[in-house]
């Protein structure tokens, strides 16, 4: 794993996800307050990336439902990316990177929501099969925030 071992590559590749999901909701907060900062949206954006790019490379034995996720993250990425540079938020392009941007998060925090009933045992207790309530309740509330945050963000962000 580039030189690392299974446990290490997997521990910098968590606190890779933590730094994505931190400086996203960072990122999607200063929206829906009508702000941006930009270094916390580079780190964002950055972060987001390794994190989707670096779960290819842990090993498996097929396409994994991780992989469709990583892929769709990285095509919504890609929109948001086009959209905040090249695109500077003209127009329509606000309306896309808020919406791409936040099913980027999204996505980050699907994978966090899965990963968290698999491997910390008080959630897989709770739900060891990820078809039982609490499972889906998270699920549920986190695709709920998103939609609110992504609603008042697409209201309220005006770049300059």
């Amino acid at each position: 794993m580039l030189g690392m071992s299974l446990g290490t590559f997997t521990l910098l590749h968590v606190l890779i996800s933590l730094v994505a999901i931190g400086s996203g909701l960072y990122t999607i907060g200063g929206m829906i307050v009508g702000r941006s900062w930009p270094t916390i949206t580079v780190i964002f954006l950055l972060t987001t990336a390794i994190t989707s790019l670096s779960g290819y490379v842990f090993p498996a034995n097929g396409l994994l439902p991780s992989h469709v996720v990583g892929a769709i993250s990285l095509v919504c990425l890609t929109v948001a990316i086009l959209a905040l540079y090249p695109k500077r938020l003209l127009g329509i392009w606000r309306s896309v990177y808020v919406v791409s941007a936040a099913l980027s998060l999204y996505f980050n925090v699907v994978v966090l929501i899965i990963q968290g009933f698999l491997k910390w045992e008080p959630l897989r207790a709770l739900a060891p099969t990820q078809s039982e309530p609490p499972f889906i309740i998270f699920q549920g509330a986190g695709l709920l925030l998103l939609v609110i945050a992504t609603i008042l963000a697409l209201r309220r962000f005006k770049p300059v």
